[in-house]
């Protein structure tokens, strides 16, 4: 499975740019995003969901293309976004089986997958309990869980630690990790400890654009140009950047590392 991303950029009314030339390709396991709020991240992650169409640029799932035909990328997608809404009246099982009607996931596949997913997440004892009582952590597994009803090849998660506490985070990471073996799974955060744990690849995300943004190694870098090393496979990536190039990779001790074109360290971060 693959995903391609090619020179895509968002522009709004009154010329208001939210994204400018981005490209990426992604493959299984896990790639973080990671960058400040405001940084266009959540424009990118509502692009590749097909909520968003953008300016110009063009998405690819296994070669096909997922603009001009985004059920490509709608039957193999789950999506977690930032803003996760629950109707609070309903149980977990009933909000799960009214989503997964939603996304027409076949009665009989519903009824074996819900509780698969309840102790995937670690809801089976509240499964009959109202969401409105549930706390963010709890609706964010809930999240999780709605995200993987279509058993989905690409997984898209929008900051989705932000408020939990430490234990819930904890919680949330050994899921997303299990999750990424064998799927692609897009990691949008502004948190530097959820990249650490979770990412053997992360792109960092500056004004409208990503700095840097990971794609095939094809050879030396050209000027304005450097290396991402993916430790998970130890292939080079190759990464481009307005902002001024920077290497994202882990050291021999396991930490992440940001180097400049010279050689500078520019953060680390340990595991």
């Amino acid at each position: 499975m693959q995903l391609a991303i090619r020179n895509v950029g968002k522009l709004y009314a009154k010329r208001l740019r939210a994204l400018d030339d981005v490209t990426l390709d992604v493959g299984p396991g896990v790639l973080g995003l990671l960058g400040p709020n405001g940084a266009g991240k959540f424009t990118l992650m509502r692009i590749l969901a097909t909520i968003t169409r953008p300016s110009e640029g063009d998405v690819a799932w296994n070669g096909a293309d997922a603009l001009a035909q985004p059920d490509v990328l709608r039957r193999v997608l789950g999506y977690l976004p930032q803003d996760f809404g629950v109707y609070p009246h309903l149980t977990a099982q009933e909000f799960l089986e009214y989503l997964a009607a939603v996304k027409r996931v076949p009665a009989h596949v519903a009824r074996r997958r819900i509780p698969e997913l309840l102790a995937l997440v670690n809801l089976v004892e509240v499964a009959r309990r109202p969401l409105g009582g549930f706390s963010g952590g709890m609706k964010q597994r809930i999240g999780i869980a709605q995200a993987l009803l279509n058993d989905p090849e690409l997984l898209i998660v929008d900051e989705p630690t932000a408020g939990l506490d430490p234990e819930e985070r904890l919680r949330f990471y050994r899921i997303l990790a299990e999750l990424a073996a064998d799927r692609i799974v897009l990691l949008s955060t502004h948190i530097v400890e959820d990249v650490a744990v979770l990412c053997p690849r992360f792109a960092e995300t500056a004004r409208f654009s990503i700095s840097p943004f990971a794609s095939r190694f094809g050879g030396p870098p050209r000027r304005g140009e450097g290396h991402a090393r993916d430790s998970s496979n130890g292939k080079g990536h190759l990464v481009r950047g307005r902002r001024g190039p920077r290497v994202a990779d882990r050291d021999d001790h396991g930490r992440n590392v940001e180097r400049d074109r010279m050689g500078r360290k520019h953060a680390s971060v340990r595991l």
